[in-house]
């Protein structure tokens, strides 16, 4: 039964209860039923904590339990039903503050390929995926998934695979080669071979890893629960002593009313439901509330590249022409010839010209090669735009290592056009004020080259590079992070990195452009573009959790007071749980602190863009 259908029938039993003792005179029945309703609700409890402790968990149920016991032997029934309201009531809000903001995966099963065009002869009808069987034809439309692993039989294309592999560059695929599910494909058709079955297809298998992860999750001790057993041990040894001096049992019944340990359950929830709501007003959703606690506490944070560090989006960089040749005229009739292509690099460069202010062109005649390049005809010229064996397959010019797209005019080579994907603005900033707050090991994952890894790395400030990473690896990798090093956070935006963010301690997505499939699996989304943000949810969880740190120890602090006071005997059970009304209402106060905190994070992007940061290389040349 959910806690809070519990408090309800508590409350509708109390009411119950008053109505027959101070309505109906009817005493022994409102004794009897709140006798009932305690005894049932504390054996549920009982049950409940001999659960815990057999996973090795541990409370503030006994205490409680105690109390309940305690006052309903003693015949303060009223007490124990303010304890009860209280108890229930405390556990119903800690739901509410770590209740699932997520749907278990279904992102990632929603977005899985779900029909498949298999060939019987010259025709093509429709299948589900899971009946493509291996060696069945498949023909693979423009824009549509790959609905199965398998390899290329007929045609050419660009295949988008930053899904699966975090790459920004769309990856050329022709007869013979590898393709993948949960790729998309260019603007080519493609007839492919089926090599596996869709449960064991590339995109399937990242979907298990995610299950995998996301049904063991790492354990972790709410901080409430740390100060239970102290707090517990000291109040039942008062209890005892003021029962042992007085020889009246009712006086054991005073002492653990006001020991109930309302503030510990109460206190520490009402702070992370307001630093959760603080948060969600920075841009930055925290599903569950033990995700607060182990981000305040975070020694070690793993950071994807593409998408995450760098803006995921090629832009130019520079046209460089060749001797004699004018770069304006050059950038002209490159961008007029790729006016009609949807490929990312030449979109990139259209926009760039219209940028720059250059009047483009239409060609007269235009054809476009998929995986090569575009050949048109442009004011008498002929002009071609790609890689450098299709357009100067003469020429000695060795390929750079950057990407890159080669013009050449009049079968001349005439120059080249560069492109980078950019370092996030904030992502140095974001590394220096992460180590500042306690997450000193910075680490960087990623599937893609070493060289380009080990280049960019340094510029935000980060020194341990793992590269050429398959999600397996990543998962491997987070998996070793030693105990000292932990809780460890993962941030990640795409479909790959799913795996990642439900492994890590922590995993962050930055949701604004990433995967829906990233968000749904990890703890903490991001709503903005926007990296700096991860610091400041560290920030918040800290100032959170030390706030909710003061809000318990208050509470204890004031407990203990009232335990002292009542073993002399001068605090009825009733009165003292009115008095517990006035711990509890003092540490919600407190608590509440974490919801308008002041801001100590004065990062905007006003700010990025006031000072120089670095920029990366892309990440494979067009040769």
């Amino acid at each position: 039964m959910k806690h809070s259908t519990k408090l309800w029938i508590i409350l509708g039993i109390g009411l119950v209860a008053l109505i027959l003792e101070f309505g109906l005179k009817q005493q022994l029945l409102a004794q009897a039923l709140i006798t009932i309703v305690g005894s049932i609700i504390s054996l549920s409890m009982l049950y409940e904590m001999i659960k815990s402790l057999k996973s090795g968990d541990y409370g503030v149920d006994l205490l409680a339990i105690m109390a309940i016991v305690s006052t309903l032997a003693v015949s303060q029934y009223w007490a124990s039903m303010i304890v009860l309201i209280m108890l229930v009531g405390g556990d119903s809000l800690e739901d509410y503050a770590s209740k699932k903001a997520h749907t278990e995966l279904k992102a990632l099963l929603d977005n899985s390929p779900h029909v498949a065009h298999r060939l019987n002869g010259d025709e093509t009808e429709d299948i589900s995926v899971d009946e493509a069987n291996i060696g069945d034809k498949l023909v693979v439309r423009p824009g549509e998934l790959v609905p199965v692993d398998g390899h290329v039989i007929l045609g050419q294309s660009s295949l988008d695979e930053s899904s699966l592999t975090g790459e920004s560059v769309p990856v050329s695929k022709k007869v013979g080669d590898d393709i993948y599910s949960g790729s998309v494909n260019g603007d080519a058709s493609l007839t492919m071979v089926v090599d596996k079955l869709a449960k064991d297809s590339q995109y399937q298998r990242l979907v298990q890893l995610v299950k995998e992860a996301d049904s063991k999750p790492g354990k972790f001790v709410r901080m409430a629960d740390r100060y239970a057993v102290p707090f517990t041990a000291i109040a039942v040894i008062i209890a005892g002593l003021a029962w042992f001096i007085s020889k009246d049992p009712v006086r054991f019944a005073e002492v653990l009313v006001v020991a109930s340990p309302c503030p510990l359950i109460l206190a520490a929830p009402v702070a992370i439901v307001s630093g959760m709501s603080r948060s969600s007003r920075n841009g930055v959703v925290i599903k569950t509330g033990d995700v607060l606690e182990k981000l305040a506490t975070a020694k070690t944070a793993a950071f994807d590249k593409t998408g995450t560090i760098t803006s995921g989006k090629l832009t130019v960089d520079s046209v460089v022409a060749l001797d004699g040749i004018d770069k304006n005229k050059l950038l002209e009739l490159a961008a007029s010839s790729e006016q009609a292509s949807n490929h990312i690099l030449a979109r990139s460069l259209v926009s760039y010209a219209n940028e720059q202010g250059i009047d483009l062109d239409s060609p007269e005649e235009l054809q476009e090669e998929t995986g090569k390049g575009i050949k048109a005809q442009i004011n008498g010229h002929k002009v071609m735009v790609g890689k450098l064996k299709y357009v100067a397959p003469t020429d000695k010019m060795e390929s750079l290592p950057e990407t890159a797209i080669y013009v050449s005019v009049d079968d001349t080579l005439w120059g080249y056009v560069i492109f980078l994907d950019h370092i996030r603005k904030e992502a140095p900033e974001t590394m220096k004020s992460l180590k500042e707050h306690g997450v000193e090991h910075l680490v960087m994952l990623t599937g893609d080259q070493k060289a380009i890894a080990e280049k960019i790395a340094p510029q935000v400030g980060i020194t341990d590079v793992k590269a050429d990473l398959l999600p397996t690896d990543k998962i491997s990798a987070l998996k070793n992070v030693s105990k000292d090093k932990r809780p460890v956070i993962m941030v990640g935006d795409g479909v790959n990195d799913a795996p990642s963010l439900a492994t890590a301690d922590v995993g962050i997505a930055m949701g604004a452009n990433g995967s829906t499939a990233a968000s749904e699996s990890a703890d903490i989304v991001i709503l903005k573009d926007d990296l700096s943000k991860v610091s400041k949810a560290v920030i918040i969880a800290q100032d959170t959790m030390r706030i909710a740190r003061q809000a318990v120890l208050i509470g204890i602090f004031i407990c203990i007071g009232l335990m002292l006071i009542a073993s002399t005997g001068v605090i009825p059970a009733l009165v003292g749980a009115m008095f517990q009304e006035v711990v509890d209402t003092v540490s919600i106060l407190w608590g509440l602190r974490a919801r308008y905190s002041k801001e100590k994070y004065h990062q905007d992007n006003n700010d990025h863009h006031k000072k120089p940061h670095g920029k990366m290389n892309g990440h494979v040349a067009m040769n």
